[in-house]
Order: C-alpha cells, then structure tokens, then sequence
C-alpha cells in the first residue's frame, strides 16, 4: 500500500544472473542511472552522477529479462524501490535495490522486435471460439433496406 514506485531509464550494467529457486525463477542485474544536464558554460550536455540500482525480476519478468537483456543495452524499468542499509566489518554500507514490475528496452534510444514468450504445454486444448458477429443488427425490418453497405478500406 505504501510502497515507493520508481521508474528509472538507463543502462544494464551487467549481465544478468538468472537462477531457479523454489520459489520460481528469478534473474538480477545492475542498472546504471546517469543524470544528464546543460553545461551553458560549454554550451554542451555534460553527464552528471551515475546511481547504480540492484534490478530484481521474478517469475516469467527473470526469465524474459534473462533472455533479452545484455550489458549496454538502454532499458526503462518500473518497479519498488527498496533501500538497505547493512554492516560488513564495521562498515555501513547502503544498497538501493528495485523490485521489478517491467522491463523494456528504451526506444527513444533503438529499436526491438517484440516476441511473445511461449506459453507452456497444456493437458487438454481450449475449445475453439466461435467468430464474433461484427453484423449491427437492423432495428426493424423496414430500416434494413435502407442501409447501405459501405467498403472498408484498411491501411
């Protein structure tokens, strides 16, 4: 309910580590966050600070993320920030992690081509659907005769 959405672009910084737990698969990467601004002093943009993300997918989101992603490659990624902070050797160290929702690749920045994820084997096929009736009933049978019928063009 009170959980921090974030949605951040920028680029996967490392290959992503795809494991299969008891719980499901699940898949990690770091995403690199450069900040962007205009340097009117040089009249040019200058990068700014890189913040560094832990991105974390579960589920079918790991294994497509797992499939599709490689180091560089531009990404926009919505998920729930989570911050930790930890003591190693006496240290405080903090991390700030997203717990993935999406994951897609950046097309302002290039283009994909999207694939569906085959979805698995079932025990016994669907039933086939019947086709929908696209036909507009008439609403007497006097108006019937007044309508014409009208080619469609699809572009």
């Amino acid at each position: 309910m009170n959980e921090t959405l974030v949605c951040a672009v920028g680029n996967v910084a490392t290959q992503p580590v795809y494991r299969e737990l008891a719980a499901g698969p699940s898949a990690r990467f770091r995403l690199a966050v450069t900040s962007r601004y205009w340097d009117r002093e040089k009249s040019t943009w200058t990068d700014g600070h890189t913040n560094f993300f832990t991105v974390w997918a579960n589920r079918q989101l790991a294994t497509n993320a797992a499939a599709s992603l490689s180091v560089g490659d531009p990404v926009v990624v919505q998920g729930r920030l989570k911050v930790r902070t930890e003591t190693r050797e006496g240290q405080q160290w903090a991390s700030a992690d997203i717990d993935a929702v999406a994951i897609g690749h950046d097309l302002a920045r290039g283009t994909a081509a999207f694939r569906r994820a085959g979805k698995p084997e079932t025990a016994t096929p669907a039933p086939p659907r019947p086709e929908p009736d696209w036909e507009t009933p008439a609403d007497s049978p006097g108006t019937a005769a007044q309508q014409r019928s009208e080619p469609v063009a699809v572009t």
